[in-house]
């Protein structure tokens, strides 16, 4: 069978290449693959030679009895997975909080990911995907990460004597619009700021019932919640200013490293504390966040998450999908088996 493969670390090694069938040792449950989205971090980190792919769905093909799934459901697969001598978190399903760092993931780290035409995954790291969704359940990946962002912030804003109302996210890639779509279920004044002026971006947002802004970020005026989805450094700063006192600031974006920037970390200091301001790192999902995201985009309007995924482009084309356009929203790979 194929399967897109890349040599991690190493520029222009992905490749479509044929492969052996999953081994049952993968799983219980095997998958014909419908679709994998395009992401950055693919083609970062993993094993001397890795198949890509950690936004997947698939239609059933097997399943053993007691399984989430059944034949002919459509499924997306957990990327993460425990160490195998389990942390206190991991042990309690908790792995995207691993202690000790020794977690595998699908198509980034160690295990190969869900970029071949048939794929398995054991039961427990199975997410069955509401059929209304079609090929667009390959969303469910990428809302799990917002939606344990906004899992987290909900978490910390019980400790407010006021309703948190006005929200910031910083970027209008996939992971800000959708990070602002739950944010706009759950009732937010809701701001997105992102450079582009032109394409299909402001229209998304304001679909949403928000703001959209490309000057400056400091123009969007205080705010009691920001979603930091850049990893730019300059605006990570910058947003850190935005918040009105007891205000929350949640770091998606993971920032490249060899810039540096010059702050008042004492001025830094003095405003956390003075404010009772709180910021944090959230990265990656469980199995909680995934159904929770399941359960967002089953209630979002379908057109809308059919205008995120700005290009379906086949496998036999899978290049181009990895070739960035000013345009793309989001990009994902559609495999012969439909859906």
């Amino acid at each position: 069978m194929r399967a897109i493969t890349v040599v991690p670390g190493q520029a222009g090694s992905a490749r479509l290449d044929d492969v052996d069938e999953p081994p049952e040792s993968a799983g219980a449950v095997l998958a014909e693959a419908v679709a994998m989205g395009v992401c950055g971090t693919d083609a970062e980190i993993g094993r001397d030679h890795l198949v890509l792919g950690h936004e997947s769905l698939g239609r059933v093909l097997e399943a053993p009895d007691g399984a989430p799934v059944a034949p002919g459901d459509l499924v997306v697969g957990i990327v993460r997975r425990p160490d195998p001598e389990p942390c206190p978190c991991c042990a309690a399903g908790e792995w995207d909080q691993c202690r000790n760092g020794r977690y595998t993931e699908r198509g980034i780290k160690e295990l190969d990911g869900y970029g071949a035409e048939r794929w398995r995954v054991e039961p427990d790291f199975a997410v069955k995907v509401d059929p209304a969704l079609g090929r667009l359940g390959v969303l469910i990946e990428p809302t799990s990460v917002v939606a344990k962002a906004w899992d987290q912030i909900e978490r910390i804003s019980a400790r407010a004597c006021t309703r948190l109302d006005k929200v910031l996210v910083t970027g209008a890639g996939p992971i800000g619009l959708l990070a602002a779509l739950l944010a706009a279920q759950r009732g937010f004044d809701v701001h997105v700021f992102d450079r582009h002026e032109e394409g299909p971006k402001p229209a998304l947002v304001e679909a949403l019932g928000g703001t959209y802004h490309h000057g400056e970020v400091g123009d969007v005026g205080p705010v009691d919640v920001v979603v930091e989805a850049t990893g730019a450094g300059p605006v990570v700063l910058d947003v850190l200013d935005l918040t009105r006192p007891c205000g929350i600031v949640c770091l998606t974006g993971v920032s490249a490293s060899g810039r540096k920037i010059a702050i008042d970390a004492a001025a830094l200091n003095r405003e956390l504390v003075l404010e009772n301001d709180v910021v944090f790192g959230s990265v990656n999902a469980n199995r909680r966040h995934y159904e929770l995201a399941g359960e967002a985009l089953a209630a979002a309007d379908r057109g809308w998450l059919e205008r995120l995924v700005t290009r379906w482009v086949p496998l036999e084309d899978w290049q181009d999908a990895l070739e960035r356009r000013d345009d793309d929203v989001k990009v994902a790979i559609a495999f012969g088996a439909g859906a």
